[in-house]
């Protein structure tokens, strides 16, 4: 039961920020956008070292592994995975006008929640892969640390749900609508995250590289997409103050609770 509403604790996250929608009106401050994509950024890199990568190294050394080689292996294939998906999977940025990905002949709309459900990949595989380790009982990661790196995810969650579904209500769509295609685009959380947990317990020695698979494929949506739409347009600092709050949250929240 614990472990299963630690899955949707993200999704939750992605589910109210969505419904924002229904108690904002027009488009979100420019500003406010820019802060919360650098809260969210600074989410996933702190989620990314504290809850991936330092739990990776140390299951290494538990195995008698080269320390770096897993972490080192499964950080770069976590990015080439994401690398595949965002050039294979139709999707538009936010203030973007050129699709990415393969062409296909779809709304504007529909590539805006692609490009959101593809971020929220890596999220879900990184709670999956950490209640595993939990559940495992590998390299000192408690069931308390995998629950908080769920809060962390479903914090940033929230500015994000009502990233993707304020503009799709600008776009003319229904404030239900908007909604609904909002909280969609978290579904893929917990699918993931309960696929996640499904492979490691098939291959436990893999957890290491899984870990850091996660967080590669982290990083890569951090550089790709958060970043560069924190920091577009009219230079800011917004952007990068919401980033080092978002990184103390979540390594605070990482420290204190795992």
């Amino acid at each position: 039961m614990r472990l299963a509403m630690g899955l949707f604790i993200p999704f939750a996250g992605t589910a109210l920020g969505s419904a924002m929608v229904f108690f904002m009106r027009g488009k979100m401050n420019r500003r406010l956008e820019k802060m919360l994509l650098g809260f969210a950024a600074g989410v996933m890199i702190a989620a990314s070292v504290w809850s991936l990568l330092i739990p990776a190294i140390d299951m290494s050394e538990e195995q008698g592994a080269p320390a770096w080689f897993p972490a080192a292996a499964g950080f770069l294939g976590g990015m080439a995975f994401l690398l595949a998906l965002d050039s294979l999977i139709p999707h538009l940025h936010l203030e973007s006008a050129e699709p990415e990905g393969v062409e296909a002949h779809l709304k504007k709309t529909t590539m805006l929640v692609l490009a959101v459900t593809l971020h929220n990949i890596p999220e879900g595989m990184s709670v999956g892969v950490t209640f595993a380790g939990a559940l495992y009982g590998h390299a000192g990661i408690t069931m308390a640390g995998a629950l908080a790196l769920a809060v962390g995810i479903a914090i940033q969650n929230f500015p994000e749900g009502a990233i993707i579904s304020m503009p799709l209500r600008g776009e003319g769509m229904p404030r239900l609508r908007s909604f609904v295609y909002g909280a969609l685009s978290g579904v893929v959380e917990p699918v993931g995250a309960a696929a996640t947990i499904l492979l490691a317990s098939r291959i436990a020695a893999a957890l290491p590289y899984l870990l850091a698979f996660a967080a590669g494929a982290m990083i890569y949506v951090v550089v790709e997409e958060l970043i560069p739409e924190a920091q577009a347009g009219e230079h800011s600092n917004i952007g990068t103050i919401g980033a080092a709050i978002g990184f103390v949250v979540m390594m605070v929240l990482d420290v204190a609770l795992g």
